[in-house]
């Protein structure tokens, strides 16, 4: 702990931390979580907590790219590519923000260290990928994530105002008249696994998606909807929350655990999709949500539980250097990529919905904002574009920082409150956990049934979305 934090923190007489009070906690480390760092003021105190280690973090794992805007006349149809992957369901504001802001993000990112392709001119490199007009997608080889990621975790790591805290679990808010003042959380990096409460003015939720409550998903599985289960226990407002994306490709295999994602850039350099005689049978540049449904039937006509997936149109070189990551590990699993094809499935990727935030990524609770995965803020309507969540993840990271620091010192706290909150009601852990997993799919299946609802009101009964309310 850094030494300016260290008057801020309660111990017990076997020197166990029972309290902090610090201005700012962060629930997360993974791109939104340290932008939001990045762009707090130095003089102001941050706590940080990751409920793994620092790298297992699903901003590591995102290999295709991050979007921006190109030029002025790109606008239009970034715009338009957006909206129509989302079946027009987007908050026309957010995207708009979002394109507006991306290239002062490359910029920020550019400054930070982060290593962009570049052409022999030494011009930024730009791929393509599903449901885009145009190429306008930056990367880095194939591990796009995790060198953004590793770039922003190694400013962070300078800055002598901000204390991380690895292996720590958020399982609580402490909030009172519809205000957050902090969080208790359970640390079990110790031999005896313990509660601490952290008192703070302004807390942000970075905590990432739900892809741990499912059995095939290419997220990490600690990610288990965290700020949704509370946020439904607090009632703070819920957005969209089964609006849940399935990337189509992810290579398959019979082992348990997390899929390995095949970047939708492989399709978008040339890839393409074949059924079990190896014939093609869709357009593998629709949107995600398409060609999944199209790789499902396929399984259901082939009786097999994936399709192919051939590279043959791709030059060595070309693979050799933008998916070495991709690759390898093929290979380590029995497969060689420049010479065969591989056999993928969809598996759940990546979350639309969560809990709802305004452009400033504030969310219905005073003094509580959510950034990435966990936020909805209407950029990605029903399904996200390929390669917009790190940028939204950081256009609206930075936003919550502004926010905050513009309305510091009107922010309240109160450490005594949050120092006093009812630990015993966190005993029985793993049954709180069970209890959590539970209330969000329940949540999801009930807002599922009113969107289903509505869309068969507008088709069949009124030619008024307001009939349907």
């Amino acid at each position: 702990m850094q030494n300016s934090q260290k008057e801020c923190v309660k111990m017990n007489e076997n020197k166990v931390k029972l309290h902090i009070n610090t201005d700012i906690v962060i629930v997360g480390t993974g791109v939104g979580g340290l932008f939001t760092a990045l762009n707090l003021p130095r003089d102001k105190q941050i706590v940080m907590i990751t409920k793994a280690d620092l790298e297992s973090s699903d901003s590591f794992l995102a290999q295709g790219g991050i979007c921006v805007l190109k030029n002025e006349d790109d606008y239009d149809s970034y715009f338009e590519d957006t909206m129509r992957a989302g079946h027009y369901e987007n908050r026309k504001e957010s995207v708009d923000i979002m394109i507006r802001s991306s290239r002062e993000i490359i910029d920020d990112l550019i400054g930070y260290g982060v290593d962009f392709e570049r052409d022999d001119n030494g011009h930024l490199r730009f791929t393509r990928e599903g449901a885009h007009s145009t190429p306008r997608i930056l990367f880095h080889e194939d591990i796009t994530g995790k060198e953004i990621t590793s770039k922003l975790l190694a400013q962070v790591q300078k800055l002598p105002n901000v204390t991380i805290l690895e292996n720590t679990e958020m399982v609580d808010i402490v909030e009172q008249d519809n205000v957050c003042y902090g969080i208790v959380c359970r640390v079990s990096k110790e031999a005896m696994p313990h509660l601490i409460t952290i008192s703070a003015k302004d807390t942000v939720w970075a905590c990432g998606g739900i892809g741990g409550l499912y059995t095939h998903s290419t997220n990490f599985p600690h990610l288990t909807g965290d700020a949704l289960a509370l946020s439904l226990r607090h009632h703070i407002e819920l957005e969209n929350i089964d609006y849940i994306q399935i990337h189509p490709t992810t290579l398959y295999s019979e082992k348990p655990g997390r899929r390995f994602l095949i970047s939708e850039s492989v399709r978008g350099e040339g890839a393409i999709l074949l059924n079990r005689k190896g014939e093609r049978f869709v357009d593998e540049l629709l949107p995600r949500d398409v060609v999944a449904r199209a790789i499902y039937e396929q399984m259901e006509k082939d009786d097999m539980p994936y399709v192919h997936l051939s590279l043959e149109n791709i030059d060595k070189k070309t693979i050799m250097e933008h998916f070495p990551n991709i690759y390898q590990h093929c290979l380590e699993e029995g497969y060689d990529i420049t010479k065969e094809s591989i056999p993928v499935v969809p598996a759940q990727h990546y979350f639309m919905g969560g809990v709802h935030v305004d452009c400033n990524s504030k969310t219905s609770m005073e003094q509580l904002y959510a950034v990435g995965e966990a936020s909805c803020n209407g950029v990605h309507g029903a399904n996200r574009l390929a390669s917009n969540s790190l940028l939204e993840s950081l256009v609206f990271a930075k936003r919550a920082a502004k926010h905050i620091t513009d309305g510091f010192d009107m922010a309240e706290s109160c450490p005594e409150l949050v120092e006093a909150a009812a630990l015993r009601k966190y005993n029985g852990y793993d049954e709180l956990k069970k209890q959590y997993k539970t209330e969000i799919f329940e949540e999801i299946e009930r807002e599922k049934k009113v969107h289903e609802q509505y869309i068969n009101c507008l088709l069949y009964t009124s030619p008024s979305p307001r009939d349907c309310s």
